[in-house]
Formats: C-alpha cells, sequence, structure tokens
C-alpha cells in the first residue's frame, strides 16, 4: 500500500513536471531552430552550380520542414493570444465604454426617475443579449474553429520536427476517428460534471479534478498519437494505464481553467491560449511505457455507450443501405 501510494506520487510529479517544463521547451527550440536555419543556409555568392543544385535539392527536403515549424509553432501562439486579447478588450469597451455612455444619453432626455431607471435596467438586458448573440456568441465559435486549424499546424509542425513524417489515415478512417473521439470527450466531460455533484464534500471535487486532468492530457497526446496511428481505443488504454503519469501532466491546465475563474469564457480563454504550449510538452514527453500498478477505467462508461451508438448508426446504416441495393 506505501509503495503504490509512493508510486503515485512519483509518476503525477512526473506529469506534471513533463508539462511545465514542456511549456518552456519553445524559448529552447527557438535557439535550435535558428542554428539548424543557419546550417542549411546555402553559401554566399558567388555560388558554384554543384552549390546551387545542392541548395535546390534542399527545398525538397523534410529537413526544411524545421524552417517550417519555426514560421508555425510561435505565430500561431502570439496570434491566439493577440486574438483572444482583442476580444476581451471589446468586451470591456461595450460593458465599460459603450454602456454608461447609452445610459447617460439616456438619463439626458428623458431625467432621472424610477421609471428611466427601470426602462435603463431592461434595456441594458437586451443590449447585452444583443451584444452577446452578435458579437460574442460568433467570436466564441470562430475561436473555436481557428483553435482546429492552429492547434493542429502546431501538432503536426512539433510532430514531424521530433518523429519524422506523420502516419496520416484515410479520410474515412480519420472522420470516423475523429468523431468517435469528439462524441466520448463529451460524454465524458458531462461524466466529470455530475461526478462534482456528489454529495460527499470533496471526494466529487477531487474525482472530477481527475477527470479533468486525464481528458487535459487525452487532448494533448491524442495530437501525437493520432500522427503515430495509434486508435483511439488505444489511446484511451494508455491513458487509464498510466492514469498517474496524465493526472500529473493534466494538473496545471486543469487548475488554471477551474479555479482561476468562475467564467467559462475566462476558463476557455486560459486554455485556449495555454494549450498551445501544451501540446509542444506532449510531443516533447516521453510517457511511461510500463503500466501504472493498476488501471484506473474512468473512461470504460462512456466506452460503452459511445460504442453503442456508434455500432447501432452503423448497423442503421449497413441496412438501408443493403435495402437500397435491393431495390
Amino acid at each position: 500500500m506505501g509503495d503504490t501510494f509512493k508510486n503515485t506520487i512519483e509518476n503525477v510529479a512526473w506529469g506534471f513536471k513533463d508539462c511545465v517544463f514542456g511549456m518552456v521547451t519553445c524559448y529552447r527550440l527557438d535557439t535550435e531552430f535558428n542554428q539548424a536555419a543557419e546550417s542549411q543556409r546555402p553559401a554566399p555568392e558567388p555560388m558554384t552550380t554543384l552549390a546551387k543544385r545542392r541548395a535546390e535539392r534542399l527545398k525538397h527536403t523534410e529537413v526544411f520542414s524545421i524552417q517550417v515549424f519555426y514560421y508555425a509553432v510561435l505565430p500561431c501562439i502570439l496570434y491566439y493570444v493577440l486574438f483572444q486579447f482583442s476580444i476581451q478588450f471589446s468586451i470591456q469597451v461595450f460593458y465599460y465604454v459603450v454602456l454608461p455612455c447609452i445610459f447617460w444619453m439616456i438619463d439626458s432626455i428623458s431625467g432621472l426617475s424610477g421609471a428611466s431607471e427601470t426602462k435603463g435596467s431592461w434595456l441594458a438586458v437586451i443590449l447585452s443579449f444583443t451584444f452577446d448573440a452578435l458579437w460574442i456568441l460568433p467570436l466564441f465559435v470562430l475561436s473555436k474553429i481557428l483553435n482546429c486549424f492552429w492547434f493542429q499546424d502546431i501538432a503536426d509542425a512539433v510532430y514531424v520536427k521530433r518523429h519524422g513524417k506523420p502516419q496520416l489515415p484515410n479520410i474515412s478512417t480519420f472522420v470516423a476517428d475523429m468523431s468517435f473521439s469528439l462524441f466520448l470527450q463529451a460524454l465524458f466531460l458531462i461524466q466529470a460534471m455530475l461526478i462534482k455533484l456528489l454529495p460527499i464534500y470533496g471526494v466529487g471535487q477531487i474525482i472530477s479534478l481527475i477527470h479533468m486532468c486525464l481528458l487535459y492530457s487525452l487532448y494533448a497526446f491524442e495530437y501525437k498519437w493520432f500522427n503515430k496511428g495509434v486508435e483511439v481505443h488505444t489511446r484511451l488504454s494508455l491513458i487509464e494505464r498510466n492514469w498517474a503519469y496524465f493526472t500529473g501532466f493534466g494538473l496545471p491546465l486543469a487548475v488554471l481553467t477551474t479555479y482561476v475563474s468562475s467564467s467559462m469564457i475566462v476558463s476557455g480563454y486560459i486554455f485556449s491560449i495555454l494549450f498551445p504550449l501544451v501540446i509542444i510538452s506532449a510531443n516533447e514527453a516521453v510517457e511511461p511505457t510500463v503500466p501504472f500498478d493498476f488501471p484506473l477505467k474512468l473512461f470504460a462508461p462512456v466506452v460503452s455507450i459511445s460504442n453503442s451508438v456508434f455500432n447501432r448508426s452503423f448497423s442503421k446504416r449497413v441496412r438501408n443501405t443493403s435495402g437500397q441495393h435491393s431495390s
């Protein structure tokens, strides 16, 4: 029992260290990329015919992906930080500049009275709802779409630099894998929220936090594992068999998004800004190869539900296809 507790603490600390240290890896990689690019730079003029041919061939080799990495990762992080800052700035301007100016104009026209204050409160609700519907919500959806492209670009660039060419599946396998994974992750998030409602004080919060740590670790490592050709069920098995390590790896992001702010929007922004760095951490990390003392089957309920839903959907599609062919 004592050895198991010690191993748990050590693995959690291992995962935590890999996540935090990996976040600052981009600064070290920056130097590596500059040195690599400098070593690959063609010789100065005048160039011989052989040197020109060598430089031309270099443009078409995978080694050239180092510069692609350098120009893909850091700009994506910077662009997203600026994007999130612009959204927050627009929100602050609306609530602390636009709305007070509107109320000041109303008070100036109608005078201060109970009726005007009542109308002003209703007007504030209507304007806030309109602002959220026409500005915040579209930007929030846009940020999620940009996440997919920017995060995937970062993950692919890091993977190419560290592991070589990705083992990408065909389109149908890709769509099926991603659909199943997204559905399962949504169910697991609901499971984490329900666990938090346990009446025993502290127990529900701790188990829910472990859920979020494992979910964030799955988010981060999924890019690397997918590029390696690891299937979704195997990815989940890796998380469950080494749950202590992955709990520690996802702990920094889970704590920051859960306890820094009670606002889901602010938590989402924190996640979006830090997650690119966590992707780099996952690609730099060397996760355990030996299974932990015992697995933690937290994904088992949602895997069972997801399998049932997708198997039923697939069977229905096969029946419909066979019926169309027979007719």
